[in-house]
C-alpha cells in the first residue's frame, strides 16, 4: 500500500521572528511642525494636550532622501521682503499658510522662524507650558519650525526665513519688524496690515 505523505505541521515557533519592542530603549519624542495641517494631524495647543505630543507629518522627499543639500545662495545685502496683506485677526492664519507653502516648496523646517507681535501662536503657548528651558532647547536644536513672541526676537538666532504675523501690539510690531529683518538671511515674510508694516519698516515693500 502506498504511503500517503502527511501534511506538514506548521508549528507556531516556525512562523518567523516576532517583532518585540526593545526593552529600556526610549522612543524619541516626535516634534510637531505647527500650522494648519490635515485633520489627521491636529495642531498642538488645542484643549486637552497630554504628555505625548502629536506626531509630525511625513518628511518631504528632499529631507527624507538623506542626501546633502546644496548650499543656498543667500542675499548678503539683506533679505527679500514679501508682504501678505491680512487683518490683525487673520495674520496668524496667513503666517501658517506661508509656512506650509515654504515647506511644500522644499524649505527645511529648521530654516524657518515665526514671530507674533500679539498673542502667542498656539504651538508656542503649548510648548512653553513645559517650561522655558525645554522650549528654547527646541529653538537651539534647529530641527523644526520655531514659533516665538516678537518681544523675544533678540533671543532668537538668525534663520534663512523669518515670518512675522502682525496680529496686534503696535509698539511690539514697530520694534520687532526691523529686528526680524536683521534675523532673516534670505527671506522676510510679513503678514498684516500694509500701512502698519510699511511704517514700521520705514520703506515700501
Amino acid at each position: 500500500m502506498p504511503l500517503i505523505p502527511e501534511e506538514p505541521q506548521i508549528h507556531e515557533s516556525a512562523q518567523g521572528p516576532r517583532v518585540t519592542p526593545a526593552a529600556g530603549r526610549p522612543a524619541p519624542t516626535p516634534r510637531p511642525v505647527p500650522g494648519p495641517r490635515s485633520a489627521a494631524s491636529p495642531r498642538p495647543g488645542h484643549p486637552g494636550p497630554g504628555p505625548a505630543r502629536p506626531a509630525p507629518p511625513a518628511q518631504r522627499p528632499s529631507a527624507a532622501a538623506g542626501e546633502p543639500q546644496p548650499p543656498r545662495k543667500e542675499n548678503r545685502s539683506g533679505p527679500q521682503i514679501q508682504l501678505i496683506p491680512a487683518p490683525a485677526d487673520g495674520a496668524l492664519d496667513a503666517a501658517g499658510e506661508a509656512v506650509d507653502l515654504l515647506l511644500d516648496s522644499g524649505r527645511v523646517p529648521g530654516d524657518i522662524l515665526v514671530l507674533t507681535t500679539g498673542d502667542l501662536h498656539p504651538w508656542a503657548a503649548h510648548e512653553l507650558s513645559f517650561g522655558e528651558p525645554a522650549y528654547w532647547a527646541q529653538h537651539d536644536a534647529r530641527d523644526d519650525v520655531f514659533y516665538a513672541a516678537a518681544a523675544s526676537v533678540d533671543r532668537a538666532s538668525a534663520r534663512p526665513v523669518v515670518v512675522v504675523a502682525v496680529n496686534g501690539g503696535d509698539d511690539s510690531a514697530a520694534r520687532a519688524l526691523p529686528a526680524a529683518m536683521a534675523k532673516a538671511s534670505a527671506l522676510l515674510i510679513v503678514c498684516g496690515d500694509p500701512k502698519r508694516i510699511n511704517s514700521a519698516l520705514g520703506a515700501g515693500v
